[in-house]
């Protein structure tokens, strides 16, 4: 497990300088779902299944769909066309697929060999538990979050239109 750790620790930061390194956003947040996928994988290796599940749930899937979707939303315009036919091209997704193939390896490495729960020496966190901490003492807090992150992506989406001169008639 020591292998699946370090393994997926290393796809992680790989793709995180890709994300960093990257000019296009839509490339960006493609390397930033592949470092995401490797977290979850990191969590896999180290016994929190819950933890690793809900990384692939809730980052990579619904808050990074909603990123690439506002992304997109602010290329509207001439330059989108050829932004998108540069997005196309094979060359850009070497990266990336290289990153998740060695994801892949690693998961059905994981999947096949029928690792022991013996190596990780950790109880796992039931999704009850979670529930009952996050949305009990800290209702508060996780509300006042998820407020503060819905009125950064509007902010973000108006500070990043294009406004078109309509002609006044």
């Amino acid at each position: 497990m020591e292998f699946a750790f370090y393994f997926a620790a290393g796809v992680a930061v790989a793709s995180t300088v890709g994300v960093i390194t990257n000019t296009n956003p839509v490339h960006a947040l493609l390397y930033l779902i592949v470092s995401l996928l490797a977290v979850s994988m990191v969590f896999f290796a180290l016994g929190a299944p819950f933890a690793g599940a809900l990384e692939i749930i809730v980052y990579a899937g619904a808050i990074m769909v909603l990123f690439v979707f506002v992304v997109m939303m602010l290329n509207l315009g001439p330059a989108a066309a050829e932004q998108e036919r540069k997005w196309l091209t094979p060359g850009i997704w070497v990266g990336p697929a290289i990153l998740s193939a060695l994801l892949l390896g690693q998961l059905l490495y994981v999947l096949l060999n029928h690792v022991s729960d013996a190596h990780i020496g950790h109880t796992t966190v039931e999704a009850k538990a979670v529930g009952i901490s996050l949305f009990g003492p800290y209702l508060l807090a996780v509300e006042l979050a998820s407020m503060l992150l819905l009125a950064a992506l509007v902010a973000a989406y108006h500070l990043g239109r294009h406004d078109a001169k309509e002609p006044t008639a």
